[in-house]
């Protein structure tokens, strides 16, 4: 993250989290939102509940997620 921001001190309270499925989805999927400059929030719709984990694009890359999958641009 730039300067070394805390991804997790970032307020998501207003993001818009966005279903990435190759399916029907009836067993739940993952959602993605863009949560500031370089700064993602990585959910799961089975668990709307839990505390969506959060990462830079580079760690999304390095895991193999990319936005677009989402519609969403990094």
């Amino acid at each position: 993250m730039r300067n070394g921001t805390n991804l997790y001190a970032l307020d998501i309270s207003g993001a818009t989290f966005t279903k990435a499925c190759g399916g029907p989805c009836t067993e739940g999927c993952v959602t993605l939102a863009g949560i500031g400059e370089d700064a993602w929030a990585l959910g799961d719709s089975k668990r709307p509940d839990a505390q969506p984990l959060r990462f830079t694009t580079e760690e999304l890359d390095a895991a193999g997620i990319d936005p677009a999958r989402f519609g969403l641009g990094a």
